[in-house]
Formats: structure tokens, sequence, C-alpha cells
């Protein structure tokens, strides 16, 4: 998602800052409210812990609350783990699905050095126009 990599690539340059202040160790919400104040510093417009609606097929069937939502087009979950597990990631992959977003991030201030990762949704609109290399 070529179009999507300056927005990503600036909102992990932002939870690297957050990481080399703080380091590892606090709970989420600790990195969560630093990661905050880095997006605004840095111009990025969001919402944090977003209410979004969660579909099937279409339908509406519940909401969930994502842990920032950046620029109206990148979701970002954040972790506080040890290790980001394939779990992670699945469920990452999910809510981009569910929410019909393009594209994620899924951030770990947990370990020792900051894990990332760039879920996408493949069957998104975008995503097939503009396939993944």
């Amino acid at each position: 998602m070529m179009e999507f990599d300056a927005l990503t690539h600036k909102i992990i340059g932002c939870a690297m800052k957050v990481h080399r202040t703080l380091g590892s160790g606090f709970r989420e919400v600790i990195y969560q409210r630093a990661l905050a104040i880095e997006l605004e510093k840095n111009g990025l417009s969001f919402s944090r812990e977003m209410e979004m609606t969660i579909y099937y097929e279409d339908i509406e069937i519940g909401t969930r609350k994502v842990d920032f939502f950046v620029e109206k087009n990148v979701m970002v979950e954040l972790k506080a783990v040890a290790k980001l597990e394939d779990a992670h990631l699945a469920q990452a992959i999910n809510y981009l699905e569910a929410y019909n977003l393009p594209i994620g991030l899924l951030i770990n201030f947990g370990a020792r050095s900051l894990e990332f990762k760039r879920p996408y949704h493949t069957k998104h609109p975008l995503n097939k126009q503009n396939p993944k290399p």
C-alpha cells in the first residue's frame, strides 16, 4: 500500500520516539497516552479509543474500540507484551476486515526493541488495485 507508506512510516517513527523515551515495562495505557502526544506533535490527526462498527457481510453486528485511528485511514493497535504472537497479528487482520480498512499497524512496546507489523486487508478494494509486492 504505497499510498499509506509515508503515513505508517511517520506513525512508526512516533512510536520509536516513545519507546526510546520510556523503554519497556509500562502498561499499554501509558504508551497510548505518550503516543497520542507524539502523534499530535507530528501534526497527525487521530481518534483515540474510537468506537468502530464491526460488520459481517455488510451488516452491523457490534462495536469495538480501536486504540488509534490515524488520518481516517490507519488503524493502530498497541500492545505491551514480551513478544508479539501470531494471535496478535491475526486479531489485527480480523479488525481490518471487520472495519473494512485497507491497512493497520500493530505496535508492541513491551519488548526490549520496539516491534511492529503492518497488517493489511487483502480483500479491500484499495489492496486489490495495488497488490503488495
